[in-house]
């Protein structure tokens, strides 16, 4: 006997999300490490550069996977979608990199860790963003 679990197409929508997040995250994570302590490059632009990066390697994964029903599928939408969530993600980029930069000067926080918790507080903006503009 198994017990599927229902959920609401809203439900498995952010557990997707969630997910393309945490690997971007991770991605992004370990960027932003090879940026700084291997290419000795300054870890703000560092990890702008790397957010960049992983904004468009979400917004494949969410295309394909998290928001597959309402799925961008001829180039022109595909190539709109991803200026729109580059748009929407673009917009936490100041917000993501204001609380690294917070954490690290003023709380005393390594770099790595600051920026994960900077991930995990603009989160919640970008998903709603994203949910509701780019793949309305």
């Amino acid at each position: 006997m198994s017990f599927a679990v229902a959920t609401s197409p809203r439900r498995q929508r952010l557990v997707r999300f969630f997910l393309v997040g945490l690997t971007a995250a991770t991605i992004q994570t370990a960027l932003l490490w090879v940026f700084v302590d291997i290419g000795r490059i300054n870890y703000l632009l560092s990890a702008f550069v790397a957010i960049e990066v992983t904004i468009l390697f979400q917004y494949v994964l969410n295309n394909a996977w998290t928001f597959h029903r309402s799925r961008h599928t001829s180039m022109r939408e595909y190539l709109v979608g991803m200026g729109k969530t580059n748009l929407v993600r673009g917009t936490a980029i100041p917000l993501q990199l204001g609380a690294l930069y917070a954490l690290v000067t003023w709380g005393g926080i390594e770099y790595l860790v600051a920026n994960a918790i900077a991930i995990a507080a603009t989160g919640l903006y970008r998903y709603a963003l994203d949910s509701n503009w780019t793949w309305n």
